[in-house]
């Protein structure tokens, strides 16, 4: 195991920084928000290439297998291969995605589109999420490139499109695994690295956006008796609609070892209605949130349930709670009910990480070696190709080396000492799977 470890070395500063540099040049050209930004991966990819094209088969006589893999016109995917002598021992670092959210210059105290140093800190967009992995990743296997060590293991690096907007399909991993082009990947234990501090990440949730449109009748607010306030009967049905969710899917048991900070939870976020006068009850309006799920509980029984309240809420309306002397959901001269109507955008499950693989096994040990400790968390935050690749069969174990404090955030930046210590996980787990 030494050996291995001895022969990667440490990242070497100034190689990542130039390499950084390149990709943090292109971010603004790689930011998702369709449909006025589409990303170009293909940018980040010729650097990448530029990097390891010279050590590849292709090229360079060297041991590197490159496949630039792509569905979209400028949108590639990167499979890079350093093979090892056992057919059947693999280990993989996939999901370094290429492009990232957007970033408006003006509410950032840098150029979020060039990289700037402060002593420890490497700063712009890109740097924790994702573009500083993709750079970790590049360099792990230009070193395994250059020193070629013996491995029985092959390893394995995927650099994907399109991450930051689930909603489209067909362009990054979901395709590549489609394809069959990276079944072999399910022979080892697969690291997904987008995540951050340093630490196993081994639970994050599902996500489930919902509307409750709420209709009422539109009145004078001195006549509030001739109204149906849709405001209060949104107030009113969604804390009835809370309190069966949690009910149903109260705390569970796995929670507590997996680490999650907070249990599912059902919540608005956004509430609009079409305006007018302070002196008007409005005749509609539209509560907006989201379900975010811990794995433990199935995506498509809460959406059920959820429908079934409300359906149930609609049947009862008269029932329902009211809020002060004359507020009313049924007008029964008018022959008027108030109404909810409860629709969903597309919903993602959590995933929860096999906390007996082998890849989980060596994650920790090489962290607690690293780092100092090891301390794996679960976040509600939600990653819904890494719960596709896990129904697919692979092992999925997590981890990443930017800071959750910068995550999507303005100002971002990593810390090259965390970068440094993520390259030495890297070695730390290819020397322990040597040793199987």
């Amino acid at each position: 195991m030494a050996k291995v470890k001895e022969i990667l070395g440490d990242l070497q500063r100034d190689s990542f920084v130039e390499l950084l540099s390149k990709l943090i040049g292109e971010s603004k050209y790689v930011q998702n928000n369709p449909p006025e930004l589409i990303p170009e991966e293909d940018r980040v990819v010729k650097h990448v290439l530029d990097s390891l094209l010279p050590l590849s088969t292709t090229t360079g006589g060297g041991p590197l297998i490159l496949n630039h893999v792509t569905y979209f016109p400028g949108r590639g995917n990167l499979i890079v291969e350093y093979p090892g002598t056992s057919p059947d021992k693999i280990l993989s670092f996939v999901g370094c995605h290429m492009d990232v959210v957007t970033a408006n210059p003006n509410d950032w105290d840098f150029d979020p589109f060039t990289l700037s140093i402060d002593g420890d800190k490497l700063r712009g967009r890109g740097t924790t999420d994702c573009l500083g992995h993709v750079a970790l990743v590049t360099e792990l296997f230009r070193k395994l490139g250059e020193t070629k060590p013996s491995l029985k293991s092959s390893v394995v690096a995927v650099f994907i499109a399109n991450e930051e907007n689930s909603a489209i399909t067909g362009v990054g991993v979901d395709a590549l695994v489609k394809d069959g082009l990276l079944n072999k990947l399910k022979k080892g234990p697969l690291f997904w690295i987008d995540t951050a501090d340093k630490q196993p990440c081994i639970g994050t949730g599902g996500m489930i956006p919902w509307k409750l449109h709420v209709t009422g009748k539109l009145f004078h607010s001195g006549l509030a008796h001739k109204a149906i306030n849709p405001l209060e009967l949104a107030m009113d049905a969604l804390k009835e609609i809370q309190s069966r969710f949690y009910e149903d899917f109260p705390p569970h048991p796995q929670e507590q070892i997996y680490g999650f900070a907070t249990a599912s939870t059902m919540k608005p976020t956004q509430w609009s209605y079409p305006g007018g006068g302070i002196n008007q009850i409005p005749g509609e309006c539209t509560i907006s949130g989201d379900v975010r799920l811990t794995p433990f509980y199935n995506v498509k029984d809460v959406v059920t349930k959820l429908q079934e309240y409300v359906d149930d809420i609609n049947l009862n309306i008269h029932k329902l709670e009211t809020r002060g002397p004359v507020s009313k959901y049924v007008l029964p001269d008018d022959d008027l009910r108030g109404s909810l109507t409860l629709t969903f955008d597309e919903a993602n499950s959590g995933v929860a990480c096999d906390l007996n693989s082998r890849g989980y096994h060596v994650l920790c040990k090489a962290t607690e070696e690293v780092v100092g400790h090891v301390k794996p968390y679960s976040i509600t935050g939600s990653l819904p190709l890494i719960r596709e690749l896990q129904d697919e069969g692979f092992d999925v174990q997590t981890a990443g080396y930017g800071l959750m404090a910068t995550y999507h955030a303005q100002n971002e930046y990593c810390l090259f000492t965390d970068m440094s210590q993520g390259y030495r996980v890297f070695a730390s787990i290819i020397a322990q799977l040597e040793e199987d």
